[in-house]
């Protein structure tokens, strides 16, 4: 019987055919993003556990289930393995004062770690690239994010699709709030466990929902939507414009919310249906409140993340030339 050791579940290993792929994706990801004017940024692999539970909300997935989280026995502080870089990079424009000068464009890649089923296309330790545009507030910023992807999907022989939809502001959500807990009030007998459990503290995850059993009752929820102000309205009706405009394709799904509480405003997924269920390769979108949620100055911003292991299964499923696959 053998006693060799494996690597630990979900945490793979990159092997030398995986690895060339890897550095040709990397090295047209760099040049694209300098193109745009995009400057890297890099931040600890370790975080206090306080950063992700104000920043991606406590009643989340990712918070409640999947972070890796212990105590330093040395000095008795929480420390959790990052699950997500966008909390980071804010954490790290507060602390040293990135935006004294204005706004900033920055870009990060690295691995991130959550404790998921592991299958393909969804890892323990996975990596992203983050993209961050911190301090512009017009809907000019969310369309160029997003024209920069259409832009890179071109360049790498890809073409995922478009969804997107808007999270409005916070009174907007508070009334969306009221009427989702009244719907799913209603149908208690659909709700799955953890949709019970979130009724009352956090229901626009219960949209989020990846159980089947709950697809019609999500369905049949009320809209965000239909509860937008003016303003909110017409930031998204702007970046629906630019995108028209640049020549992007979209659809709007009105139950995209995405798994993070920073998220407010626009909201998007790049997706395909060649990689199974995992078949989000890039997304993000707007998250105005989250340098004052982690104690800096009110700042707009937006970003998103790409999945680099999900970009190299797609690129080597579809013999993508541009990386050698």
């Amino acid at each position: 019987m053998s006693n060799s050791i494996q690597s630990v579940r979900g945490m793979n290993d990159g092997l030398p055919d995986m690895v060339e792929t890897w550095q040709a994706f990397e090295s047209i990801v760099r040049d694209w993003l300098r193109r745009y004017g995009y400057r890297e940024v890099r931040t600890p692999i370790l975080e206090h556990t306080g950063l992700f539970k104000r920043a991606i909300g406590e009643v989340t997935d990712i918070v409640e289930k999947e972070m890796y989280t212990f105590v330093d026995e040395l000095n008795g502080e929480t420390l959790t393995l990052r699950p997500e870089g966008t909390a980071s990079a804010v954490r790290a424009a507060i602390q040293h004062n990135l935006l004294y000068d204005g706004g900033k464009r920055l870009w990060y890649t690295g691995p991130m770690f959550r404790h998921e089923r592991p299958q393909k296309g969804r890892y323990r330790q996975f990596h992203q690239v983050g993209v961050e545009a911190l301090g512009f507030g017009g809907p000019d910023v969310d369309a160029e994010l997003i024209v920069m992807c259409a832009d890179l999907w071109r360049a790498l022989g890809i073409a995922p699709t478009l969804q997107l939809n808007t999270l409005g502001d916070a009174e907007a959500r508070q009334r969306h709030r009221a009427k989702l807990i009244a719907h799913y009030e209603q149908h208690l007998d659909l709700l799955d466990e953890d949709g019970r459990r979130r009724l009352h503290s956090n229901p626009l995850r219960i949209l989020d929902s990846k159980n089947p059993a709950m697809a019609s009752v999500n369905e049949a929820a009320p809209q965000l939507m239909d509860e937008l102000g003016d303003e909110a309205r017409a930031h998204f009706e702007g970046v629906q414009a630019l995108l028209t405009a640049q020549g992007v394709a979209f659809e709007i799904n009105p139950r995209l919310v995405r798994g993070l509480d920073y998220y407010n405003r626009t909201v998007f997924e790049w997706v395909t249906d060649r990689l199974g269920a995992q078949g989000t390769v890039a997304g993000g979108g707007r998250y105005d409140g989250l340098f004052e949620a982690l104690g800096g100055k009110p700042t707009p911003a937006c970003g998103f993340g790409m999945g680099v292991e999900r970009m190299i299964l797609l690129l080597r499923e579809a013999g993508s030339a541009s990386v050698g696959a």
